[in-house]
């Protein structure tokens, strides 16, 4: 049982340094990382709502969540969407998430 244990954590090392992300992202570091960036930037009036929606993952292996637009509008029940931004994070290898912020009124 030792000897599986030990495989297990030695091939969880291995996975956490190979440099794999589990949550892409535009700017990736091989230890971690925790950016944020936009992708949708329209309508004319101040947006006075932030929803968020997230999907987080663990070693890559086990993933739940949902980070749709329509998740993080309903989230803060937003009906006119001006903004959209993404995040991402990721430690090590071992947990990650991603969520999408929506802006609006």
């Amino acid at each position: 049982m030792m000897k599986m244990l030990a495989r297990i954590g030695i091939a969880t090392c291995l996975l956490g340094v190979s440099g794999c992300m589990i949550v892409q992202a535009p700017v990736m570091g091989v230890l971690g990382g925790e950016v944020t960036w936009g992708d949708v930037a329209i309508g004319k009036t101040a947006a006075r709502k932030e929803g968020r929606a997230c999907m987080d993952t663990i070693l890559g292996l086990v993933a739940r969540g949902d980070a749709s637009v329509r998740a993080a509008k309903d989230s803060a029940g937003i009906s006119e969407v001006s903004v959209i931004d993404h995040s991402a994070r990721n430690f090590l290898g071992i947990r990650g998430q991603y969520c999408t912020i929506v802006r609006g009124n």
